[in-house]
């Protein structure tokens, strides 16, 4: 065989396979190309009210019975506290009941205690302090009272007996200690009175006369000074229990809040651990991007 015969057998040899090589890539491109590409990013159908609600409750949770549903439990546990966790077949639901009674009960005793307190000092003060200056009772609001207990007495709303308006000029009553202050607040020289025409006579005696008593709440605690210790310590034990029950039902409130904070925390985990709601790390790739998402069951 000639040099050329033998070169023409190469060439012949190389076409073959080429052509194979070439057939095998036609056959194989497209299921290659298939498995090579990012997959197709379909968009999202809009949600509507209904299809919203079964996104937030799952495929199942939409046949559950009412009383099953996730949300009942932590709105239960907000409503009365511990109920839900009971709902849940959870024994600790008995604290929160028991804490909220214990509170609730607590706060009433002690509101009833303040108003027993307030009853009892304002007779005492009407019977000690009070009766002289008027045949009628009337009560007077909490920092009246808070006023009969740091002053002996009110003294005289006007002070002169003619047809003059003078205001009590005896700094250790009630009504002096308004006086007092009403001219330090207006006048130049708390201790000179101007001329009784000017803005800023009139502006104290405007003062005066909006804060001094007069009438029938007038009072005298003289010769009565230890009737007027106990109508003090009357008034702080009254202000203490009204305090008292104020915080007490804040606790109250802070149990609401802690119970169902409870009840949703445990019905989140327990979605989480539930079959098909277990957290997954997933990659996302598109064109140009990698995204890293976190699925939980939440």
């Amino acid at each position: 065989m000639t040099e050329d015969g033998r070169t023409d057998g190469r060439w012949a040899r190389c076409r073959n396979r080429a052509s194979q090589a070439l057939g095998l890539l036609l056959v194989a491109g497209p299921a290659l190309s298939q498995q090579i590409a990012p997959p197709a990013v379909e968009p999202r159908p809009a949600l509507s009210g209904d299809s919203v609600a079964g996104a937030l409750l799952g495929p199942d949770d939409a046949a559950l019975p009412l009383y099953r549903r996730p949300w009942i439990r932590p709105l239960a546990s907000l409503v009365l506290p511990g109920s839900g966790q009971l709902l849940g077949g959870q024994e600790r639901g008995l604290a929160y009941l028991a804490t909220e009674v214990w509170l609730v009960a607590r706060a009433l005793s002690l509101a009833q205690q303040g108003r027993r307190e307030r009853s009892a000092f304002q007779e005492l003060a009407y019977a000690v302090a009070r009766r002289p200056f008027s045949s009628v009772r009337q009560d007077g609001p909490f920092e009246y009272y808070e006023s009969m207990g740091h002053f002996v007495a009110s003294g005289d709303y006007d002070s002169d007996p003619g047809a003059g308006f003078v205001p009590e000029p005896d700094t250790t009553t009630f009504n002096g200690s308004v006086w007092l202050l009403a001219r330090r607040t207006f006048l130049e020289d708390p201790d000179s009175l101007p001329d009784p025409a000017s803005p800023a006579y009139s502006a104290a005696i405007a003062f005066y006369a909006s804060r001094a008593v007069s009438g029938a709440f007038r009072w005298s605690w003289r010769d009565a000074r230890l009737e007027q210790d106990v109508f003090g310590a009357q008034i702080v034990a009254s202000d203490e229990a009204f305090r008292s029950a104020t915080n007490y039902l804040g606790v109250v409130v802070l149990n609401h809040i802690g119970s169902a904070v409870d009840a949703l925390i445990t019905q989140r985990l327990r979605r989480g651990g539930a079959p098909g709601a277990v957290p997954r790390l997933g990659i996302d790739s598109n064109v140009g991007r990698v995204t890293l998402s976190w699925h939980a069951g939440f």
